[in-house]
């Protein structure tokens, strides 16, 4: 028999996909989300399902094979079939749903708390890493073309840019003047993947703080969610992610942008963290170009929410008219911090590296 709705509610604060957590009556397992995916982002939505199960099967198979982390429970959400044995629901409209397993006694936070939870944040990325390390790449449906490629971003942005008449104001002429000093070092990482100092990989793709799981007993680690980005990559992209998200005290959505900074003490514990689970796999190019990923993927999601501004706020869900603006001059201060602090960073590299 089918076990009764009780309750449905908006769950997360994604900015893409719409969430909703499920209460049910009568089932072993009282909770499940359910996701509307975005097609206007995701235009192949099977494909997305399709890398879904291929990473995570081979996660659960990495899982049942290690016996040296006994103690540190890692949870992988479970696609929940259909009626009919199907992965997601397409509706008429071309909507596509798709339910996924609710993992219990955990919680996602959007800010990190303190240096303990910093270096939790970076073992879940670590592990995450770890365990689909030797995942072939090219099994994985490339779902999003160009995602976190700079260059091409950029490309996007010159096309916008002559379509957009400009009023005078000092934060968008900041905003244009940034990008216009960072365009040609904007290619640092895409150029060393070209010459082959550092190769594609599975990346998680969006693996900022509030998609880490962290157990409210233990407050340990145990899971990354929001999978859908999934795709081959350089980790030098999830990394630098990892970090944005991380080591801004004032939070993404802070309308004081001119008070962001990058927390250098938060970097090394989240690197501390990571490297603990991560180091096996990375190369001496891997750690050559971290301080560049770290700098790079702050200026690049500026770009992206300052090109979003400028074509009229089609990609990312605004709240108001300037609201890609207000996300775009934090990002860009964050990229500034980043840059004065450089020596540090790099130093905290150094002193970590094996």
């Amino acid at each position: 028999m089918s076990s009764q709705v009780k309750d449905v509610r908006a769950f997360g604060s994604g900015n893409i996909n719409d969430t909703f957590l499920v209460t049910v009556a009568d089932a072993a397992e009282p909770h499940f989300v359910l996701q509307r995916i975005n097609t206007h982002v995701f235009l192949q939505p099977e494909l997305v399902m399709q890398n879904m199960r291929i990473f995570t099967n081979h996660i659960c198979d990495k899982l049942q094979s290690e016996v040296n982390n006994p103690e540190r429970r890692w949870a992988v959400p479970r696609v929940l079939l259909t009626t009919a044995g199907q992965d997601g629901w397409l509706e008429p409209d071309h909507t596509y749903w798709r339910a996924i397993s609710f993992i219990d006694d955990a919680e996602s936070i959007d800010i990190i708390k303190d240096v303990d939870h910093g270096r939790e944040v970076g073992y879940a990325l670590g592990r995450f890493h770890h365990l689909i390390s030797d995942l072939d790449p090219t099994q994985l449906a490339d779902t999003l073309a160009g995602f976190h490629i700079t260059p091409q971003y950029l490309e996007y942005y010159h096309r916008v840019l002559p379509t957009h008449t400009i009023a005078p104001n000092p934060e968008v002429d900041y905003c244009l003047k940034f990008v216009e000093q960072r365009q040609e070092w904007a290619r640092v990482l895409e150029d060393a993947k070209s010459a082959g100092k550092l190769p594609l990989r599975p990346i998680h793709g969006d693996p900022k703080v509030n998609n880490v799981m962290i157990c409210t007993t233990t407050q340990q680690a145990i899971g990354i969610i929001d999978l859908d980005t999934v795709k081959p990559g350089l980790v030098h992209y999830d990394i630098g992610d990892c970090l944005r998200s991380g080591c801004n005290p004032l939070g993404e959505e802070t309308k004081d942008w001119k008070q962001v900074y990058f927390d250098v003490q938060m970097c090394r514990s989240m690197l501390q963290g990571y490297l603990s689970q991560a180091s096996e796999f990375l190369t001496d190019y891997d750690y050559e170009y971290l301080f560049d990923g770290i700098r790079l993927i702050a200026f690049e999601l500026g770009l992206r929410f300052f090109t979003d501004h400028l074509a009229g706020d089609v990609y990312f869900k605004v709240k108001h008219p300037n609201h890609n603006l207000d996300r775009a001059l934090v990002q860009f201060k964050l990229t500034e911090s980043i840059e004065a602090q450089a020596q540090a960073i790099r130093k905290i590299i150094e002193d970590l590296r094996p």
